[in-house]
């Protein structure tokens, strides 16, 4: 099961530049440049998901993109469920870009989650919100989405840069927990280890996305295997995108007691899916014991399983 995946980032090229040539838009040479992996930086990543994402003007769009992400997970085996914890930013989508109503958003996740019922596959989404915008941000975000909000909506999240102290996103993430909805956030991953720190005893985050600084400081890997607090491993995204990331963490975790999960963050910018992330796993030289556990609290862990649909 995919745990961590961003809606934004799950169109396919081939199909992003179908729709750019209906459109009579060029993709950017940037774009094209970081699909075939000849650029390596945060500029052209960013630059692929703003010109991809700008595609989802519609449901249908919405819905393709959730059947991309769909797609990128295991076929199915006997026993082995199958399943999406999604992260989307209805705020960016509907308020800051004006590209999509909010109606139509939740119109096309419906008809994507229907879609992969029927294929077996059961989906929770995850709201995310930027954590570099400040806490009022957060405060919007919230007021557009808990109106409304649909039951497969379980968790909020900030992404982003990691400049705001988790300290003063409290109060965001205390509404957020009094509305229902479960707490995340991306954390240690462009910002220091305390970071992570700070969002579990300070914002009462109950999940970590990323966490690849906490290494730096032991105490932190104490406090995520004291706390059996479940953290999202990506580790194509890491590789690409955390400076001087030569060996990846996950062994450490996995040692330490931390409890795993593998997700894709954004397949369809850095062009991985499932299957190869498992494979980038067993490269990192982890034992077939730890492999196991890692299957395990990948399934046991994920919110699509524990109250999606």
């Amino acid at each position: 099961m995919d745990r961590h995946t961003h809606l934004e980032g799950s169109l396919a090229p081939d199909w992003v530049r179908l729709e750019a040539a209906r459109r009579h838009l060029s993709v950017p040479d940037l774009t094209e440049a970081f699909w075939r992996g000849e650029a390596h930086s945060f500029e052209a990543f960013i630059a692929t998901f703003v010109f991809a994402c700008g595609f989802l003007t519609s449901s249908e769009a919405v819905a393709v993109a959730l059947g991309a992400a769909v797609k990128r997970l295991p076929p199915p085996e006997p026993g082995l469920p199958r399943g999406i914890d999604l992260w989307i930013s209805p705020h960016w989508l509907v308020k800051e870009r004006r590209q999509i109503s909010l109606a139509h958003l939740w119109k096309g996740l419906e008809q994507g989650i229907e879609t992969a019922r029927c294929q077996g596959v059961r989906v929770a989404v995850v709201i995310d919100a930027v954590n570099h915008f400040g806490p009022a941000h957060g405060h919007e975000v919230l007021d557009l989405v808990l109106g409304e909000r649909p039951s497969w909506v379980v968790g909020f999240s900030t992404g982003g840069m990691e400049k705001v102290p988790f300290r003063e996103w409290a109060p965001v993430f205390e509404r957020a927990r009094k509305a229902g909805l479960r707490l995340a956030a991306h954390a240690g991953e462009n910002g220091p280890a305390s970071r992570i720190r700070e969002a579990i005893l300070e914002a009462g985050v109950q999940r970590i996305v990323h966490a690849v600084r906490a290494v730096e400081e032991p105490s932190i890997l104490e406090l995520l295997a004291e706390r059996q607090i479940p953290v999202d491993v990506c580790l194509t995204s890491n590789h690409a995108l955390v400076p001087g990331l030569d060996h990846h963490p996950l062994p450490g975790f996995l040692a330490a007691g931390i409890r795993c999960g593998l997700g894709t963050d954004d397949p369809g910018v850095m062009l991985c899916d499932l299957p190869g992330e498992w494979q980038r796993a067993m490269g990192t030289g982890i034992s077939p014991e730890a492999a196991q556990r890692l299957q395990e609290q990948s399934a046991e862990d994920a919110w699509c399983f524990q109250i999606g649909t």
